[in-house]
């Protein structure tokens, strides 16, 4: 029997769903157990439908179930999405002939078909997007609701093309679901874990250096565009900072730091700590795939290879999730990737743009002085 093959991270189906909850116009149903359904409600704090499928649906077929949940969703102006779980994929329903009397985008994504990003691409390729040479300005990327701080990526991200005069083309994956076919041609991300590949990709904007070099590139793209005042504020913003990791260091010695992330934000988070705290970056627990880095990096997928790493390195700042903060023992923890039980969160927190380089760093900075005795 299949297996999804990291506890630690969400799977395929969950992905589907970040994707497609995120635009307006789009209901999302759920075509699974109860628990396929609760997880990622819970996870993505989104309005999801699902069918509940029990012992009878599994032993009869749950055609009957699904139409009835469709029916109750159909004619209130929205388009339906059908995210297939583990088990009707399992049993070899035909799910397609099951909704052909309704007009419904379905998707094939149970959990063992691969990881949160997989599911995520996979979905939002079903959707068709396309470029439409005559749509103005620039899409935001990498926006998947999965990720906690992606309310505050866009919204940062607005910011800034707000104030360099440049126009927002269509968010993937947090707009209405008609631009999805009328996307700009150039594209700026957040999180290049979640990257859609639509458009000339003009760059990232994790980091000084990446904002810098990305609006250097639309400023050659938009002739009216007024980057400097960007640039401006990234000097100002980068020289508060700096004064404010050199105090830290003064009474504090450089932190050890182990990060488990998604590949894209930890090796952020890592190259900023290195360069603005000349912290000692033991290791990366990448929960996806990693890609290349300076750093000793491995995938991590289980509670026992997290525990393995925080013990080889015994960093004195751990960044990561609730599992890594279970097991940290008396360790400054910073959380930065999802699941984060046990906190709320009601600002929309960028990780992305000046602000969430800033408000990273103002994170562990914190965290550390709340931890670590000054020096004698």
């Amino acid at each position: 029997m299949p297996e999804c093959t990291n506890p630690l991270w969400p799977c395929a189906m969950t992905g589907a769903a970040a994707c497609l909850a995120g635009f307006e116009g789009m209901t999302v149903v759920i075509h699974g157990s109860s628990g396929c359904y609760y997880y990622p409600t819970t996870l993505l704090r989104a309005p999801l439908h699902g069918t509940f499928i029990l012992e009878h649906e599994i032993i009869f077929g749950s055609e009957d179930r699904l139409n009835e949940v469709i029916g109750g969703l159909s004619g209130k102006g929205k388009r339906i999405a059908v995210i297939t779980t583990c088990v009707p994929a399992i049993l070899g329903e035909d799910i397609r002939s099951m909704l052909e009397k309704h007009d419904v985008i379905l998707v094939d994504s149970p959990g063992f078909s691969g990881d949160v990003e997989a599911g995520y691409k996979n979905a939002l390729s079903i959707l068709e997007p396309r470029v439409d040479p005559d749509a103005k300005g620039v899409n935001i990327d990498g926006a998947c609701l999965f990720d906690p701080f992606s309310a505050g990526n866009v919204q940062e991200i607005r910011r800034l093309l707000t104030m360099a005069s440049i126009p927002v083309g269509t968010v993937f994956s947090h707009d209405r679901l008609d631009k999805v076919r009328h996307a700009s041609p150039y594209t700026i991300g957040t999180n290049e874990d979640f990257a859609s590949g639509i458009g000339e990709y003009c760059g990232g904007t994790l980091g000084f250096k990446a904002i810098k070099s990305s609006f250097g590139r639309l400023s050659e793209l938009f002739e009216d565009a007024d980057v400097d005042r960007v640039f401006s504020e990234i000097e100002q913003q980068e020289e508060r900072m700096v004064r404010a990791c050199d105090k830290y260091l003064l009474r504090f010695d450089p932190p050890s730091v182990v990060i488990f992330s998604g590949f894209s934000y930890a090796l952020h988070v890592a190259e900023t700590l290195e360069r603005y705290l000349d912290a000692d970056i033991r290791c990366i627990g990448s929960r996806n795939a990693p890609g290349s880095s300076k750093y000793p990096v491995e995938q991590v997928t289980g509670l026992e290879g997290v525990k393995s790493l925080i013990g080889q390195y015994n960093p004195d700042l751990v960044m990561g999730s609730s599992f890594e903060r279970s097991v940290s023992d008396a360790r400054a923890f910073t959380g930065i990737t999802p699941p984060l039980r046990g906190t709320i969160r009601l600002a929309p927190t960028p990780f992305a743009g000046i602000n969430g380089t800033l408000s990273l760093v103002e994170q562990v900075l914190n965290t550390c002085m709340d931890r670590k005795p000054g020096r004698p």
